[in-house]
């Protein structure tokens, strides 16, 4: 089991700043990738951001140049620093992690999420 807790989402106002954060505990696995999802009322959970292991990372194009991920391999954690933000960013943001466990298989882990409103 992998638990994976988010922090940092609030209230800002357009143009601002937001830094979110993940952290994942449990027993014996490894993360082959971490990131966030984002999701409004209605629609489908979309990518923002991920991050491998050996730190290729991807974004959507709605966020590149405003949004930065990070990760620290050993404390498997995650960081998302947005900046420039709009109201169009508003959502409950999802950690989402692909992890391995003693054996080849990989399994696909979420948080709770954690709500960004950005007002205009």
């Amino acid at each position: 089991q992998v638990e994976l807790v988010e922090s940092g989402g609030g209230l800002v106002q357009a143009g601002g700043s937001l830094r979110l954060a993940c952290a994942a505990s449990g027993t014996t696995f490894s993360i082959n990738l971490i990131g966030w999802y984002r999701q409004t009322p209605g629609q489908q959970r979309e990518l923002v951001a991920t991050i491998t292991n050996d730190g290729k990372t991807a974004y959507a194009d709605s966020v590149k140049g405003r949004f930065t991920i990070s990760s620290d391999n050993a404390k498997n954690t995650v960081q998302l620093q947005m900046g420039s933000l709009k109201p169009e960013d508003t959502a409950v943001y999802f950690c989402y992690a692909i992890v391995k466990f003693q054996t080849p298989q990989t399994f696909q882990w979420w948080g709770q999420g954690t709500q960004v409103t950005v007002s205009s």
